[in-house]
């Protein structure tokens, strides 16, 4: 029977000289398999089947699983910062802007729950790729983004309290806080997401934003 199971697992290998295995392929069995056992679940071997090669070929690929993840992760925070930069720069209320900077970030958040657990929940993962250091400056960018579109709301002198930087970190942590939560605990009987996102803007915006 193992000897079967064995030859089956073979066969459905690539065979060595089938050309470049690609890198994507590798994402996105990767991605498929955090979101169904978690980063700790997930090994270089299930992966390696998932796309159908062995171990040894991943490995020419990708140091350690801790660069897969990581470059999931650059690849999601670069579509945030795409998102912020180009939000940022519509001719558009500074209230509006925000608005639609957080509503983007949550979205983006539950779309991708592993990569956001990683960036913003999770202590740094040890590996042999210098992508921890790419996707931090690619969050900070985003964030700076975010923050610097704030920073309107308070020159026009429509801030209730604080400042423009604690306005801002203090409407991201709120944001923030909507995310993991749904992340972490999806047994939850939690409110219709929608509904949800739109009373905590609601709330954060007229609470800190003079009409």
């Amino acid at each position: 029977m193992g000897v079967i199971a064995s030859a089956t697992r073979k066969t459905a290998r690539k065979a060595k000289g089938d050309g470049h295995l690609r890198r994507a392929e590798i994402l996105e069995a990767a991605e498929r398999i955090f979101v169904a056992e978690g980063y700790e679940g997930a090994t270089i071997r299930r992966i390696a089947d998932e796309v159908g090669v062995s171990s040894t070929a991943l490995y020419m690929h990708f140091a350690d699983k801790a660069c897969i993840l990581h470059e999931i992760v650059e690849g999601v925070l670069s579509q945030l910062l795409a998102r912020n930069s180009e939000i940022a720069a519509r001719p558009l209320d500074p209230v509006v802007r925000t608005r639609m900077m957080l509503d983007a970030y949550m979205r983006w958040g539950l779309e991708h729950p592993n990569a956001y657990h990683l960036v913003y929940c999770a202590p740094s993962q040890d590996s042999a790729d210098p992508r921890p250091e790419r996707t931090s400056d690619l969050s900070e960018k985003s964030y700076d983004a975010f923050c610097g579109v704030v920073r309107e709301i308070a020159a026009s002198g429509r801030l209730r309290t604080g400042a423009g930087d604690s306005a801002a970190q203090a409407l991201w942590m709120s944001c923030h806080g909507v995310v993991a939560l749904m992340i972490a605990r999806p047994n939850f009987e939690w409110a219709d997401r929608e509904e949800l996102m739109r009373v905590t803007l609601d709330g954060l915006l007229n609470g800190l934003v003079i009409d």
